[in-house]
């Protein structure tokens, strides 16, 4: 690396941190975009309601961005991992996994989460596949087929309940005793949804495409989908290490200007908010960007101007 000095460093280069580095790149800001290559949503096909995307298998759609951020000659890539932060707004030190140490002004976390896959083999393979997190991503691709719901309690009730939705065929799986309450079940049962409370064994399928479901008991279930509301952490613990704060749901907490609890970072994307599409990913990052150039180039300014008397 021939510089170490950016007035921007974004740490995660899929969706969010392109469209970041995008906008601060046409914005005339010096930027480095430091990513490990391990985006949530690589086992996934197909990029849906993302308009002029839709249907484009996502690792082309970054591969697209990339190529576009990197035209603007502000714009660089170091494809590596971050593992300390330290500093404060206008000097952050950043330290990478293979030896770098840069500089920047103000820092984006774009970094994503990391899903916590139950102990279900086969729910690993299938995941982003046949087992999906959102039915606007992927419900019109599985629409009218068998098709199940793994979760528990009056939440996953109400979201079987919308589900229905795109299929008539919708099973609810407790994996183990369903703590659905009375009213809630007869809901799902007004609705011809089914509740199986036997525990999951294994997802029986091929290459991610879903097969059937094999419970406990020897049952096995034919299914083509099965959505999955998994709990998650946070993809790095560098960002609470400097300070920034977590939701009660386990997001970071941001500002209206995308701005964390700590001054000078920002975050955008999947580590910030509920709504993981890869285009809720890009319009976030663009408004990071926008954020960033705005508070960089009114502190530049007050640097220029003299103080009145």
């Amino acid at each position: 690396m021939n510089n170490n000095n950016y007035d921007v460093v974004i740490i995660g280069g899929s969706y969010a941190g392109l469209s970041a580095a995008l906008a601060l790149g046409r914005a005339l800001f010096n930027v480095l975009i430091i990513d490990s290559g391990r985006p949530c949503n690589q086992q996934t096909p197909h990029s849906h309601n993302f308009l002029t995307q839709d249907g484009v298998e996502p690792a082309v759609i970054a591969e697209k961005a990339l190529k576009q951020a990197l035209i603007y000659p502000g714009v660089n890539l170091l494809a590596d991992k971050v593992i300390s932060v330290a500093g404060t707004d206008g000097r952050f030190d950043v330290m990478t996994e293979g030896g770098e140490a840069v500089h920047a002004k103000k820092l984006l976390f774009a970094t994503g989460i990391r899903d916590i896959m139950p102990d279900i083999p086969g729910l690993a393979e299938c995941w982003g596949i046949s087992a999906i997190h959102c039915p606007y991503c992927h419900g019109y691709e599985y629409k009218g087929v068998a098709t199940g719901l793994l979760a528990n309690g009056d939440e996953a009730a109400d979201h079987a309940a919308f589900l229905s939705n795109w299929t008539d065929n919708l099973t609810v799986y407790t994996n183990g005793e369903s703590v659905i309450s009375l009213d809630k079940q007869q809901m799902l049962a007004d609705l011809q949804v089914k509740i199986v409370e036997t525990t999951v064994q294994r997802l029986k399928h091929d290459s991610g495409k879903l097969e059937s479901v094999i419970l406990a008991n020897g049952s096995e279930i034919p299914i083509s989908a099965l959505y999955v509301r998994l709990p998650f952490e946070q993809h790095t613990p560098v960002l609470e290490n400097i300070g920034c704060r977590l939701t009660k749901q386990g997001y970071i907490e941001v500002d209206e200007t995308r701005q964390t609890s700590v001054a000078g970072i920002y975050a955008a994307g999947d580590n910030m908010s509920p709504m993981r599409s890869v285009s809720g990913a890009v319009a976030s990052g663009t408004m990071a960007g926008v954020f960033i150039s705005r508070q960089l180039i009114t502190e530049r300014n007050l640097s220029r101007t003299r103080p009145r008397v």
